[in-house]
């Protein structure tokens, strides 16, 4: 096979809130991994991919800008190999992510989608939810509020107020679920999948983890777990992904967030020749798809 030149997009700070540091680090790693297996790497931040796009038919990237991600669509459309595909990137956001999975059967609490002008403490009692989470739905979240736990519909009704003083028009509500929080990494199509408690790790990025609290260790089905997550996986079109989800106390898991290129913290080391991998996999098939 011939050298293979890839683009690598590092993610803009902006979008690492708390994690700049991590997420380089992930991308430097397989990056590495991937000049070991004889490619070539060149990488860009975000900021020079928007302003001058790239040459390179093989991307890899960590991109979270909304001008990033149309330009990456464009060159999927061209016929560029890009990873994470800029669609699957945009199906991560809020919304998209909730329809998603709730629409291929994929266990994920019950959502109510919503405008952030509307009233909506009617449609919290008629649902059945009190304490429930409120996240932004038009994109990823970049500051703390962007994801707000309340405990009754009332507060929900104030925090979709302040979502729309904010210019957030969508929102997704889930039901909070009582159970064991779980951070899980994995890599599509490939043997590597990690899991473990953040809270009990001290391991946080907006301090919501407490609302959870320490973990009770309920038994659950890891094995499934895995094929729930590579599920999602294939259906919001993403590579390299990393989540969260809850198990409760008889097993039953539901993905409550699911990330497109996390930073792996915990298992870089671990994870980086996986991922390098399945990006030279994706090279190989996607090469003979165009003979």
């Amino acid at each position: 096979m011939a050298e293979i030149t890839i683009a690598g997009i590092m993610r803009a700070g902006a979008y690492s809130p708390n994690h700049i540091g991590n997420d380089t680090a992930i991308f430097n790693a397989v990056a590495d991994q991937l000049r070991k297996r004889g490619c070539i790497v060149n990488v860009y931040s975000e900021e020079q991919f928007n302003n001058s796009g790239v040459e390179e038919k093989v991307i890899i990237n960590m991109c979270r800008e909304q001008a990033s991600i149309a330009r990456l669509q464009r060159y999927e459309d061209e016929g560029r190999l890009v990873i994470n595909s800029g669609y699957g990137i945009e199906n991560c956001t809020r919304e998209r992510m909730t329809r998603i999975l709730l629409g291929n059967d994929i266990p994920y609490p019950e959502s109510l989608i919503v405008n952030t002008d509307e009233a909506v403490k009617g449609q919290l009692k008629k649902a059945g939810f009190q304490n429930c989470w409120i996240k932004r739905g038009d994109f990823h979240a970049m500051h703390k509020e962007d994801v707000s736990y309340v405990r009754h519909p009332e507060e929900a009704q104030e925090v979709l107020q302040e979502y729309f003083y904010r210019g957030i028009k969508r929102a997704v509500i889930n039901k909070h679920l009582v159970g064991d929080l779980i951070k899980f990494y994995g890599v599509k199509d490939q043997p590597f999948f990690f899991w473990f408690y953040p809270f009990d790790e001290g391991h946080s990025k907006y301090g919501a983890e407490a609302i959870n609290g320490k973990s009770k260790g309920f038994h659950f089905d890891e094995a499934e777990m895995k094929h729930i997550c590579q599920r999602a996986a294939e259906e919001l079109n993403v590579v390299i992904y990393g989540g969260d989800c809850i198990v409760d106390s008889e097993g039953k898991m539901q993905i409550i967030d699911f990330n497109d290129w996390p930073s792996f913290a915990p298992c870089r080391v671990e994870a980086a020749p996986f991922i390098a991998k399945a990006v030279i996999a994706a090279v190989k098939q996607h090469t003979e798809k165009a003979r």
